[in-house]
C-alpha cells in the first residue's frame, strides 16, 4: 500500500503561509506533550543547536532549538545546524511508533543534512529516550488548554 501524501493544493496553501508561527505552533506542542522529556541530561549536547525539520509533502519548515526551557521556535534560517526531512506521513507513523527510523532512512524516506555528527547525536539519543507515542487525543483543544493552564498556574 502506498503512503498517504498530502495534496499539492494543500501543500501549495501551506508553502505561502507565514515561516515562524509554525515553528511556534510546533515548539509549543512539543513543550506540552514532552516537557518532563525534554529536561532529560541525555538532550544537553543538542542544546542550542538550530534544528530544523522539513514536512516535505506539506512545505513546511520548523525550526527550533533546545535549551533548558524546552523548545524554543527559531526564526527560519538557511543555514540549520541539523535538517531532518521526511513526509507527514512517515513522521507520523515514526512518532506513533508504527516506524522504525532506520527503517525509514535506509528507504530513503527520513534525509538527514547538515551536522552528521549531531544528526547521530539527535537519532541515538531518541532511541535511547522512553518518548511516549504520540496519541492525537492529547492534542484535543480542551486537554491542550488543561495543560496551558496548568503551566501557566505553575509559574
Amino acid at each position: 500500500m502506498k503512503p498517504f501524501v498530502l495534496p499539492k493544493l494543500i501543500s501549495k496553501a501551506l508553502s505561502i503561509l507565514p515561516k515562524y508561527p509554525h515553528s511556534l505552533l510546533f515548539a509549543q506542542a512539543l513543550n506540552l506533550h514532552l516537557a518532563e522529556t525534554l529536561r532529560s541530561e541525555a538532550l544537553f549536547p543538542l542544546y542550542d543547536k538550530l534544528i530544523s525539520i522539513r514536512v516535505t509533502d506539506a512545505s513546511i519548515v520548523f525550526f527550533f532549538s533546545l535549551s533548558e526551557r524546552g523548545v524554543t521556535p527559531r526564526r527560519p534560517s538557511l543555514t540549520a545546524d541539523l535538517t531532518i526531512s521526511a513526509s507527514a506521513y512517515d513522521f507520523i507513523q515514526r512518532a506513533m511508533r508504527k516506524e522504525d527510523p532506520d527503517t525509514l532512512f535506509f528507504s530513503r524516506r527520513l534525509l538527514m543534512e547538515g551536522d552528521t555528527e549531531l544528526g547521530l547525536l539527535v537519532k541515538n539519543t531518541l532511541d535511547a529516550l522512553e518518548l511516549p507515542p504520540l496519541d492525537f487525543r492529547m492534542l484535543m483543544p480542551g486537554r491542550v488548554m488543561g495543560k496551558l493552564k496548568g503551566r501557566l498556574l505553575q509559574g
